[in-house]
């Protein structure tokens, strides 16, 4: 099979940790040519989606002797051959995996990638679903599920949470790796510039929760595919940071899926899987959803090295079995 990711530079990545990686390496363990692409590339000429692709393979990274750190030579990835345009609905599968944020030119890509013609390439994940499941908000139609939380621009309504709550995280809407993530407090004498910053003076709202005394046992994420939890890792706060992202310094460690958060997975799924969000990062802390990432979620690396599995094969093998038949 043929699978195109449509990423940032390769070269930007980090092989140890970076769940696109990981992905890409199964698919080449399992015999696919794996081609890569800038979103930028994209376009679309007689309603059909095209990219500039360009074939490449890796050399997997491995465990270092005590088993907790992966290792990636130098050059862990080549470029084949140079760079072609071809038309997308000659790939199995198209993966779609910059980071956030997004913005225009992140929703222009899903615009030209809806060209694709489904009943020949499965795009992952479905280029609607990424428009419609903002990860900060697409999470509220689930509130039963979700610590207490509003959305505004307004300072007197945030000011007015905070004081109810006693204390408070709030998200910038388009946020991600737990950037411009803040911690309120009543009485707090930075409220007033906080907000005014965060809200660009009133014009953007955010997102404010309920804060959870657990998150300082961690910030759960689990990884779902098509739905279905298939393992999961708890990023623990360290120093005097409240943030758990390991993008800001937090500790990884292992975790088990508990029976309330499967539950949690199965009220969630059938929503999912109508959206075609088939490769999803779900954050719980104290039992609660925080955020539904549909982007580009990691969290394999670790969880492979922690459990001694290959989340990535299995991902994958699933997308193998779901690809619309090619003709030879």
């Amino acid at each position: 099979m043929k699978f195109t990711f449509i990423l940032d530079p390769l070269d930007r990545l980090d092989p140890g940790h970076d769940s696109t990686v990981a992905l890409m390496e199964a698919a080449q363990a399992r015999g696919h040519a794996v081609y890569v692409a800038q979103a930028a590339s994209l376009g679309v000429t007689a309603g059909r989606a095209f990219a500039a692709v360009r074939p490449v393979r890796f050399t997997p990274v491995t465990l270092n002797e005590a088993g907790d750190r992966w290792l990636a030579v130098r050059e862990w990835f080549e470029y084949t051959d140079a760079a072609s345009v071809v038309d997308l609905d000659t790939m199995d599968a198209v993966f779609m995996r910059p980071d956030p944020p997004v913005n225009t030119p992140y929703l222009y890509a899903t615009y030209i990638l809806d060209s694709i013609d489904p009943s020949k390439t499965l795009v992952v994940n479905r280029p609607a679903g990424l428009r419609q499941a903002n990860e900060k908000m697409y999470g509220l139609q689930f509130t039963e599920l979700m610590p207490t939380t509003i959305v505004s621009a307004d300072k007197d309504v945030i000011r007015q949470f905070v004081a109810q709550q006693g204390r408070a995280v709030l998200k910038p809407i388009g946020g991600m790796a737990g950037a411009g993530i803040l911690f309120l407090e009543d009485g707090d004498r930075n409220f007033n510039s906080m907000v005014e910053i965060s809200t660009q003076s009133g014009q953007l709202p955010v997102m404010v929760q309920q804060f959870l005394p657990a998150a300082k046992d961690g910030d759960k994420r689990i990884i779902l595919l098509n739905g279905e939890p298939i393992g999961a890792v708890n990023r623990i706060p360290t120093g005097n940071e409240f943030r758990g992202n390991m993008a800001v310094g937090g500790r990884v460690a292992k975790a088990e899926i508990t029976d309330h958060e499967r539950q949690m997975c199965q009220t969630i799924a059938p929503i999912l899987q109508r959206d075609g969000l088939y490769f999803v990062g779900l954050d719980v802390i104290g039992g609660y959803i925080t955020e539904i990432n549909v982007t580009s979620p990691t969290g394999i690396r670790e969880i492979d090295r922690l459990d001694r599995v290959s989340l990535g094969d299995q991902t994958i093998a699933w997308v193998e079995a779901h690809c619309p038949d090619h003709p030879a």
